[in-house]
């Protein structure tokens, strides 16, 4: 799904910049631009260590739509791309 469409379809579901998969969109799109980004430049430390902050809060985000909403979990990840979270 292109990136305004995915953005529309938020916007017209939640209506809030705050919620949880506007914020996962956010991040996935943070996490590309940095992923490019050290394919350049790959001694840039400083993006390397923004970049695992980045991803660890939406991993956190992640799951807690996963315990909150199972639905709206498979369906943001599935809009995403992005793999399941592994559950222990």
């Amino acid at each position: 799904m292109p990136k305004k469409l995915f953005i529309s379809v938020i916007s017209q579901e939640k209506e809030k910049k705050g919620s949880v998969e506007f914020q996962v969109f956010r991040f996935t799109n943070k996490i590309h631009r940095l992923t490019s980004h050290l394919e350049l430049h790959k001694k840039d430390y400083s993006s390397q260590k923004g970049l695992r902050k980045i991803l660890g809060k939406r991993q956190r985000m992640l799951a807690y739509l996963s315990k909150k909403n199972k639905v709206r979990y498979k369906k943001l990840i599935s809009q995403l791309n992005i793999r399941e979270l592994k559950t222990p």
